[in-house]
């Protein structure tokens, strides 16, 4: 059913991939029959979902991505993704891949917005050329050494640790072939880190084994950290000082709402709403003042004030040609115009679909590489990401299928997503969510727990009921839950939320809270691809008896006397010591 003329003119390596799906290469067809033993999605499903997928004109369209792109091996059906894409004849009418977050609103009159999206965040007002850096998931990468968050546990209690990836957003594609090495020599600059200041502070339980994050975080080689936050997120817990941050009621700011799928590019002037509570600052003021401290208090300034920064930021934003400063200032908002010949405008990848040569794509072939020479020539011996799209059972960097002879002993897949009712640990402790459907579930004890969905035939088998308190464990450690015994979730699958307040029973090993990221495996993608592995991974889930709860009282009291409220979880002083 694919597009047969499309392949031979658009396409390279399109015989390669056939021959390995049709068993030509290793001898086994990835029927229907071979793929539901896999997935256990039933063979009649996935006929009819490739019968539908072909005969139509079909787009893929994500909103970030979730535990689709944050697996063990999930490079594979992402570049899967661009294949069935090709099949189709991408770049034909309604045939098109997009992400929805960015990728959502016409041309705009002023094409020098998009520059500066990535630096007109509210709350984060530093805004010089410097900051103008490519970024790597928004983080600014201007030093010469540096190493992915994944490999955090790694770089701090192992080092030296290689890894390959790119070390700047938008960078070249090749960058991702590129061999790098921290600590870097020491004649280079280089040293192991020894203090750590940080304002994104969910490593512990957002990324991947927030269990060994502990304990890198706990490593003598650590001699301080500091947080600056305005929600307590996880890794607060673990640092000497916190340094509190206003929210964006409290401050003034500029902001841009170009980068959330809205249709049209908007600039906001976010005037204070109140005043900051307690001693509360921007991130801008905590850090001027530290930098004040250290003596850098002007460089870092460029003797601008606040309004002097964001008067730049509209500057270096074009909006000088449409509104004045006086107009812009007393509206507090300007929406760009569209382009008027924006209907003009190609959709996707329609110039490539209709003549391939005059619009090459920025490919070594100009054409949309199944094949990947480029993998087979910078990596011919990776056995997880080559050249082609595969299924991958297991490898020495993943052994996180059912076929393993670990899921003898953990026989169920570990599910997780972004939550629906907050971000990370941000409005865990909002009681109107707590309460609404799988907000959290009440246990015996009183205790509000994260829910952990488990299918009835999964939880008969271990004799749990809707309501009791269960651990989802595997050797990394356990993670408390209160379980939601119902069908809308697969059998020999669990499902939790990820990124709820971490609760230690005992640190590193026992969580009360629900962050079920402790427990997720530390290896990357692949060996090759530092990105999270985070969801589906091995785990066997069992009830917790209230005897079980009165041992753990008795051995570690103090995780059962911290300040506690049902409507809204942990209090402040749960942690912080003034």
């Amino acid at each position: 059913l694919y597009d047969k003329d499309y392949i031979p003119t658009h396409t390279v390596g399109f015989d390669k991939f056939a021959d390995y799906v049709l068993g030509k290469e290793d001898r086994v067809p990835k029927t229907p029959g071979w793929a539901s033993t896999k997935c256990g999605v039933p063979v009649w499903t996935i006929k009819a979902l490739a019968r539908v997928f072909a005969a139509k004109a079909t787009s893929i369209a994500h909103y970030f991505g979730g535990s689709y792109i944050r697996g063990p091996f999930s490079h594979e059906p992402a570049r899967l993704e661009g294949v069935l894409l090709a099949m189709q004849g991408l770049g034909k009418p309604g045939v098109h891949q997009c992400i929805i977050t960015y990728l959502g609103m016409p041309r705009s009159v002023q094409p020098s917005i998009m520059r500066y999206t990535w630096v007109a965040f509210a709350g984060d007002l530093a805004f010089t050329d410097r900051i103008l850096q490519p970024s790597c998931h928004g983080a600014r990468v201007s030093q010469k050494q540096f190493f992915p968050k994944t490999l955090f546990k790694e770089a701090i209690m192992s080092p030296p640790v290689t890894f390959w990836g790119t070390s700047e957003n938008m960078a070249p594609v090749e960058n991702q072939f590129i061999k790098y090495e921290y600590p870097i020599p020491e004649e280079e600059g280089g040293t192991e880190i020894h203090m750590i200041w940080t304002d994104n502070p969910c490593l512990t339980t957002c990324w991947n084994e927030g269990m060994k994050t502990v304990e890198a975080y706990r490593s003598p080689k650590i001699e301080f950290i500091v947080t600056q936050h305005q929600w307590l997120e996880n890794d607060c817990f673990m640092a000497d000082i916190i340094l509190p941050v206003s929210t964006i009621y409290e401050m003034d700011d500029i902001m841009t709402n170009s980068a959330q799928g809205v249709q049209f590019n908007n600039i906001l002037l976010q005037r204070q709403a109140i005043q900051p509570v307690g001693e509360s600052m921007s991130d801008y003021e905590v850090v001027l003042e530290v930098a004040r401290k250290l003596g850098k208090y002007d460089e870092v300034t460029e003797g601008k004030s606040v309004e002097d920064w964001i008067k730049y930021t509209y500057e270096g934003m074009g909006l000088p040609e449409f509104i004045s400063w006086e107009d812009f200032k007393e509206k507090q908002y300007f929406v760009f115009p569209t382009a008027p010949d924006w209907e003009n405008d190609p959709p996707g990848l329609r110039k490539f679909y209709e003549d391939p040569e005059k619009y090459p794509l920025e490919t070594p072939s100009g054409k949309l590489e199944i094949y990947s020479e480029r993998l087979a020539q910078h990596f011919p011996d990776d056995k997880e990401r080559g050249p082609i799209p595969r299924w991958i059972e297991n490898t020495e960097t993943h052994d996180e299928r059912i076929s393993s002879e670990r899921a003898k002993k953990y026989p169920l897949l570990q599910m997780s997503n972004h939550p629906r009712w907050r971000v990370h640990a941000q409005c865990d402790d909002i009681s109107w969510t707590r309460e609404a459907l799988t907000g959290k579930v009440k246990g015996p004890d009183g205790y509000m727990y994260e829910p952990l969905w488990i299918h009835p035939s999964d939880a008969e088998k271990r004799g749990i009921k809707n309501g009791d308190i269960v651990k989802s464990y595997n050797e990394r450690g356990a993670v408390l839950g209160g379980a939601l015994v119902w069908e809308r979730i697969m059998p020999g699958v669990v499902y939790m939320d990820h990124g709820a307040r971490v609760d230690w029973i005992i640190p590193g090993k026992l969580d009360r809270g629900g962050a079920i990221n402790l427990i997720s495996p530390n290896n990357i993608i692949s060996k090759h691809c530092p990105g999270m592995a985070t969801s589906g991974y091995l785990v066997e889930v069992g009830k917790v008896t209230m005897s079980q709860m009165e041992e753990w009282k008795q051995q570690y009291p103090e995780a059962f006397e911290r300040e506690y409220d049902p409507a809204s979880g942990l209090r402040f002083n749960a942690w912080v010591e003034d």
